[in-house]
């Protein structure tokens, strides 16, 4: 990776912790002071015992990190767009794929989500795509829209469509990912084999390879091997082998340098 693209990435993580700092700064931190009792809340965040026990500023510090865990999902999906434009022909966030879906093939997709909802991922991913294409031109259709959250463009033609989301999904969520990805393979197939719509983590939580992933509604709801890309699979993918090593040294590396900033902005209040 060459320096313009890890400034690039330096620059827009570092604009990103001090967005979420902006929207979560505390006057000031005051051991001996709680928070004062609320006895209603419409976002329904109410903890009374909580409250009660811990400091005003540690409640807001742990109320950040929570709010900065949700957001930070979004920085994997510009960081590697950022590195894939370096490195591929073109690459897009919130890619629109648009094209007419068979009757026939979205009663398909129906059918196979149907299928691993009520029994869990039996068949492999890869023969549901080409059974999905195989029905692509049937008879009559209707207009289809779907957004990959990243889209690459290869310098040899290859296309890649996205989902980067949790790594601990729940089953709906698993299913709603399979489902969208066959829609883009419906949508696309006159392109396949060089198109592949595909889930991606950022990272595994649980090691570094992937034989240690372990979640229980991929496992039994998706296929890992063939339609799931966990960590540094996917990264090598974005940018080429080392990827992953070098995106995690600059997270690393912006966290040292803004980690003290950050403290002192979000318990002092400066």
């Amino acid at each position: 990776m060459d320096s313009t693209v890890r400034s690039k990435i330096k620059g827009f993580l570092e604009g990103f912790i001090q967005g979420m700092i902006s929207e979560k700064t505390i006057n000031s931190f005051d051991p001996k002071k709680l928070r004062p009792p609320r006895t209603c809340s419409t976002k329904g965040d109410l903890k009374p015992f909580h409250e009660s026990l811990l400091p005003d500023g540690l409640l807001t510090i742990t109320e950040f990190e929570r709010s900065f865990s949700t957001k930070l999902g979004t920085t994997f999906e510009e960081c590697a767009r950022i590195i894939a434009l370096n490195h591929h022909k073109h690459a897009e966030r919130g890619h629109i794929v648009n094209g007419i879906v068979s009757n026939a093939a979205v009663k398909k997709i129906e059918s196979v989500i149907n299928i691993i909802g009520s029994g869990g991922m039996k068949g492999k991913y890869p023969d549901y795509v080409n059974e999905v294409i195989s029905l692509a031109n049937s008879g009559k259709g209707s207009e289809r829209k779907r957004i990959a959250d990243l889209y690459i463009q290869t310098k040899k033609g290859e296309e890649f469509f996205f989902e980067i989301k949790s790594p601990k999904p729940n089953k709906g969520q698993c299913l709603e990912a399979t489902d969208r990805l066959l829609q883009i393979h419906a949508m696309t197939h006159d392109k396949y084999p060089k198109v592949r719509a595909l889930y991606a983590m950022a990272y595994n939580p649980y090691g570094l390879v992937k034989a240690t992933y372990k979640h229980s509604f991929v496992v039994n709801y998706m296929d890992v091997e063939n339609e799931v890309l966990i960590g540094k699979e996917f990264w090598d993918i974005v940018g080429g082998p080392g990827t992953y090593e070098e995106i995690l040294d600059i997270y690393q590396e912006v966290g040292r340098e803004k980690g003290p900033d950050m403290l002192d902005q979000l318990a002092m209040g400066y």
